[in-house]
């Protein structure tokens, strides 16, 4: 089941990388449509922070900007 979050949140949502693309709702996070990080969506408050990206998405696979 995906995130129910409000549809103009989600316009306005961005990643915090460099790249501040679109993010995508998933079952309990929100993943970068162009890094593929994703970030933890917590009692319904997303966490979009590069630090709090979820281990193992992103570039490197580790959730870091190695950038």
């Amino acid at each position: 089941m995906a995130l129910q979050l409000d549809p103009q949140l989600l316009e306005i949502l961005a990643c915090p990388c460099d790249a501040h693309a679109v993010l995508t709702p998933g079952e309990d996070r929100l993943t970068c449509t162009v890094c593929g990080r994703a970030f933890p969506v917590t009692d319904g408050i997303p966490v979009l922070l590069l630090d709090e990206a979820l281990p193992g998405t992103g570039p490197a696979g580790d959730g870091r900007d190695d950038g």
